[in-house]
């Protein structure tokens, strides 16, 4: 099996590395991924300026990948259509710094990656790790591994698309795997005020990840029950239930 490994936290991140290594029990890993971190930039590609695309080596000396100076989404179809022979089995994005529940889903590059792969009709998973003061990728690495066998295990049609979040280890070990729907509510988001040396307002976006959420079961509350998140996604935004009923309105002028 050949696995095509990106994120968006950039190339020598180490939840990347962390997940290279696990990964390479399951198949050959090509890397490509953003040579910087481009957290938030959900689909963004690039259109009017060059792809930079350059091969790096990890620490120790050994190749690492390939370092795209562009977004998650150009990564994954620079690698594709160019970089590698044939196209991958398997696209996994991640391990992000911070989970991708709840309407992040949205804005996330990590997943962005993911769906950019589902595009090209190769099952692709996105991993994202609870945000945490001291990050244990390689445990999380391990947990993801466990977790991408299974999925593969039921084989999956080809474009499956999935989002995996799991829980901080500081909070303890995981209770089990949920597969839950995206949560649609906003939690913890705002802005923090402040002023610069020169007294000009500006804005900081904080966020809150909650601990405690009540309501349905959701990819946001089985986390903070400590379970680790499955969610098959789909990129399709149709209102399939209202096409019908709009196209029946008059358009007539």
């Amino acid at each position: 099996m050949h696995i095509l490994l990106t994120n968006d936290d950039g190339v020598f991140a180490p939840g990347l590395r962390a997940l290279r290594k696990e990964l390479m029990k399951l198949g050959d890993v090509t890397v490509a991924a953003p040579a910087l971190e481009q957290s938030g930039v959900a689909h963004t590609i690039t259109i009017l300026n060059p792809l930079v695309a350059k091969q790096v080596d990890d620490d120790d000396g050994t190749p690492l990948g390939w370092s795209i100076e562009g977004s998650p989404a150009d990564s994954v179809k620079l690698a594709i259509c160019e970089l590698m022979s044939r196209p991958p089995d398997l696209i996994v994005s991640g391990i992000n710094s911070g989970a991708n529940a709840g309407i992040n889903v949205l804005y996330s590059g990590t997943v962005a990656a993911a769906i950019e792969g589902a595009f090209f009709k190769i099952t692709s998973i996105a991993v994202s790790l609870e945000l945490s003061e001291h990050f244990d990728f390689p445990h999380a690495a391990r947990q993801a591994r466990k977790v991408i066998e299974k999925i593969l295990a039921n084989k999956p049609a080809n474009g499956s698309l999935f989002n995996v979040n799991l829980p901080s280890r500081s909070r303890g070990e995981p209770k089990g795997v949920k597969v839950v729907p995206m949560d649609l509510g906003r939690h913890g988001e705002g802005f923090e005020r402040r002023q610069d040396p020169r007294g000009r307002t500006y804005y900081w976006m904080t966020y809150t990840p909650p601990l405690e959420v009540s309501g349905p079961e959701t990819d946001v509350t089985g986390l903070a029950e400590r379970y680790v998140t499955v969610t098959p996604l789909h990129f399709d935004m149709t209102r399939h239930d209202l096409v019908d009923q709009v196209g029946g309105w008059d358009w007539k002028d």
